[in-house]
């Protein structure tokens, strides 16, 4: 466990295991390293594996500033340079798979393979329309209780109780400065740059999905056969990409589905090889 300097703080990630490719693996919105634990644990055996904390999260400190996803890809970006990777397969969750995203399109060269866990794209007619809303919402629902039901949503009558408390218990617990900058700055990404991002994409792509947001920006668990607006996106940007329904679990899938996930990162990484 280290942390790594960048412009307004410090990242914190942990390092562990052999081989390549490398993984490097990126949470979501007000989340952190430690939900990928079920992956970590499966792959640092036969490969070198990273986790993070993107700035503003879990155990980075002092960050100021910069909490939008240009800034975040730029960051791993970097991160996978310091740590003299060689291509990696990247993992995003959620917000993370914009991160990953980002990262492969500033610096492809970095990336052997993405795997996008649950995406999502919540665009507006512009940047500020985008902006305006995603800020609108948060204050006419309140922070605390917008939170609450932001991420309460997320999980089934099924999922398990004590996770879902702590994730949501943690959620509330991000800075309100970090939020009210990066909520709006993820519009704004989805409105001016996920379109281009994906059609930047030539490596391999998983795409595993459990949910989507539907016109209420409520989140619905998927059933296998269905697909979503995101789904659709990036079957016509990213041809190439293999898509997988993981049916009746929540956002979280690498925590309450894990050796499915586990089992599509695995075929991806033979794919590299050329398994």
């Amino acid at each position: 466990m280290a942390l790594f300097d960048i412009d307004a703080g410090q990242i914190f990630y942990d390092e562990r295991g052999s081989g390549d490719p490398p993984l490097v693996f990126v949470h979501g919105l007000a989340c952190a390293h430690e939900d990928w634990h079920s992956q970590i644990d499966c792959f640092a055996p036969s490969h070198r594996v990273v986790s993070l904390d993107l700035r503003g999260h879990g155990l980075s400190v002092d960050c100021s500033s910069g909490f939008d996803i240009v800034s975040f890809g730029a960051d791993v970006a970097a991160l996978i340079s310091e740590l003299a990777l060689p291509p990696v397969l990247l993992v995003g969750h959620s917000m993370g798979c914009r991160v990953v995203l980002e990262c492969a399109r500033v610096a492809p060269e970095r990336v052997a393979g993405l795997v996008l866990l649950d995406g999502s794209r919540v665009a507006g007619k512009s940047a500020d329309a985008a902006r305006r809303a995603t800020l609108g919402t948060i204050q006419a629902t309140g922070y605390e209780a917008f939170f609450q039901r932001f991420f309460t949503q997320m999980f089934t009558a099924a999922s398990d109780a004590e996770t879902r408390d702590a994730i949501v218990t943690r959620a509330g617990r991000l800075p309100k400065d970090v939020v009210f900058e990066l909520m709006p700055e993820m519009a704004v990404w989805d409105t001016d740059n996920a379109e281009s991002a994906l059609r930047s994409v030539k490596v391999p792509v998983t795409v595993l999905q459990s949910t989507y947001l539907n016109k209420n920006r409520e989140r619905v668990s998927l059933q296998a056969g269905e697909s979503s607006p995101w789904l659709e996106l990036v079957k016509e940007l990213v041809p190439h990409a293999d898509i997988a329904i993981l049916p009746g679990v929540g956002h979280f899938a690498m925590l309450e589905a894990a050796d499915d996930v586990n089992r599509h990162i695995e075929t991806a990484l033979a794919s590299l090889a050329g398994g």
